[in-house]
């Protein structure tokens, strides 16, 4: 499966995606031989750090999970997060019984959170009533985080306590993604190949009148979107197709399906994409040209039939970012 497929074709709402980078899709389940009762309680925990910074945690003996516990650690001044808000968050996991680190994104962008009932409840919890600003703790048990497995992909197990520290970085409401592309029409570069449409649906490209590949990653414009501009680590929900230089058919499309979601500019799909979809706006349609080095590099994607060598175009309309 090509590393588009495989980042786009997950159909991510913001909320899974949230499920699945706290590890909820661990397999098997796990059994510890910890307990989350008998321990101490939240107020024990030493938390240091500036909001949004990554916090430096001291225990001071296992904790105890089996109630959660609460605490609004930082205030901030900012919106007040609703359910269906979409949130950009840092999260720090622990486990409370062996006092270690399980899980942090503050080496990451901030995380995108579509607030749902699919995301995990502890962090349903931690955003919603809460402000922009906010730095929310939250002590609880493994089985109320994960479930009845707790999360063994991080070093949870299922009798073990959880210390979680939410910072909430910025709050949106949900804004549905545009049916198609949204702005002002272009003329595209000359060097472009030609879009082939069939009952106003695109399906492949014809190369036809195209030059041969440059050897650079190039990109033409042919909607410029009358949205937002495009940001490093949001999530971005697209259609799109990709076809190899002068191939007969597409390797890969969503045109004829529903749109793909993915995160953009932190190395989640091919480098082409990360370096030529940040800074567009929402609304726009492109072409890329992408030469090997900025989509599969030299050994390309047996399973989507591409070469090393192979240059690859891709139409993509941005319809929403977040």
């Amino acid at each position: 499966m090509s590393r588009v497929r495989s980042a786009a074709r997950r159909r991510v709402l913001s909320g899974v995606l949230a499920v699945s980078m706290l590890g909820l899709a661990a397999c098997g389940s796990a059994s510890s031989e910890s307990d989350s009762e008998g321990g101490a309680p939240l107020s024990s925990v030493t938390i240091e750090g500036k909001q949004g910074k990554e916090p430096k945690v001291t225990f001071d003996g296992r904790l105890d999970g089996s109630k959660t516990e609460t605490e609004v650690l930082v205030e901030g001044d900012g919106e007040t997060v609703a359910d269906g808000d979409t949130v950009s968050t840092h999260w720090w996991i622990g486990n409370g019984f062996t006092e270690k680190e399980a899980q942090t994104t503050y080496d990451e962008a901030p995380q995108s959170v579509e607030v749902t009932e699919e995301i995990l409840p502890f962090l349903r919890e931690a955003l919603i009533g809460h402000k922009v600003g906010d730095r929310v703790v939250m002590l609880t048990s493994a089985e109320k985080a994960y479930g009845e497995s707790g999360n063994p992909s991080i070093g949870i197990g299922n009798k073990d306590s959880v210390l979680a520290i939410v910072d909430i970085m910025d709050r949106s409401e949900t804004v549905p993604p545009l049916d198609g592309p949204q702005g002002e029409d272009k003329k595209p570069a000359g060097w472009a190949p030609t879009l082939v449409e069939k009952d106003g649906v695109i399906t492949g490209f014809d190369f036809s009148t195209a030059h041969e590949p440059s050897g650079e990653l190039i990109a033409t414009t042919l909607v410029k979107g009358d949205g937002a501009k495009v940001k490093s680590g949001q999530t971005l929900t697209v259609n799109y197709l990709g076809q190899v230089y002068e191939a007969d058919k597409p390797f890969d499309e969503s045109y004829s399906g529903e749109p793909a979601e993915f995160p953009i500019g932190v190395g989640q799909v091919i480098a082409g994409w990360d370096e030529r979809l940040v800074g567009r706006t929402v609304g726009s349609r492109v072409i890329l040209e992408i030469p090997p080095a900025k989509g599969y590099g030299e050994k390309g994607n047996e399973g989507a039939g591409i070469k090393g060598t192979d240059t690859l175009f891709f139409v993509v309309d941005i319809l929403a970012a977040k």
